[in-house]
């Protein structure tokens, strides 16, 4: 069973200002906005963030079915598009598991895997007794999760009164939030080595490729950070999280 108390204490950790809810929320509006003017229902729309909970997969989703893709091409597409959810998974839940815990928890709560939920989870997980940190992640998923499904239907209902320059608005809170949550985290070398390389390397290679910039500027620069934190001694996890900072921002 779950522990309620640590449960809510997940729950509790998106108030403050630091919750990502007020962004997530806001991209999540112009999600269902977007998903109007594509020709969805409100059944589909709030499904889709129900079923996939991940904006960029759920972007390309609704791109590749208005087009006619195949449902194969829309596997592929989406899947490569939410890879980042892989390193991110590989980084968090390690930190998360008790032999106490039954597996359960472990598999259905990896649909709450986001950006947002992976760093409360990455900023708070310390401060929670190890075996029930996995109910204290269920807590954070199941508030950011809420928060997507009902602010896309909030989105799918406002979408006549939000103007295009609106909808970009809102579209890029949650992208400056989390650029804004890095540098907050950028408290060892090896983490200002991923976050800056990065920003720096898109640029300069979007030069080159327009398609491939933020893909390599991450791996080129969490790849470098890795190496850096291999080589002075960090933990696993601390270099594997190096990783996940960057693909998370390049694929958001």
């Amino acid at each position: 069973m779950i522990n309620h108390k640590t449960f809510f204490q997940g729950l509790k950790s998106l108030k403050g200002s630091r919750s990502p809810a007020i962004p997530l929320g806001a991209c999540f509006i112009a999600l269902g906005a977007l998903l109007k003017d594509a020709g969805f229902n409100l059944q589909q729309s709030a499904a889709s963030s129900l079923f996939t909970y991940a904006l960029p997969g759920q972007l390309v989703m609704a791109e590749s079915l208005l087009v006619g893709a195949s449902i194969v091409n829309i596997f592929i597409a989406v899947w490569l598009v939410n890879f980042r959810l892989y390193p991110m998974t590989v980084s968090l839940f390690p930190l998360l598991e008790h032999k106490s815990q039954p597996k359960w928890k472990y598999y259905l709560s990896c649909h709450f895997l986001a950006v947002s939920s992976w760093l409360i989870a990455k900023d708070n997980y310390k401060k929670i007794d190890k075996k029930h940190r996995i109910d204290f992640w269920i807590g954070i998923g199941v508030g950011t999760w809420s928060t997507a499904i009902v602010m896309t239907v909030v989105g799918y209902l406002s979408a006549d009164y939000l103007n295009k320059d609106m909808l970009i608005g809102l579209a890029i809170v949650n992208p400056v939030y989390f650029f804004c949550m890095m540098i907050g985290a950028m408290k060892n070398l090896s983490v200002s080595i991923a976050v800056i390389g990065g920003t720096i390397l898109g640029p300069l290679i979007y030069l080159i490729s327009t398609e491939w910039a933020l893909l390599f500027a991450g791996l080129i620069a969490g790849t470098i950070a890795f190496l850096f934190g291999e080589k002075n001694g960090k933990s696993s996890n601390n270099y594997i999280s190096n990783h996940c900072y960057i693909f998370s921002n390049i694929y958001f």
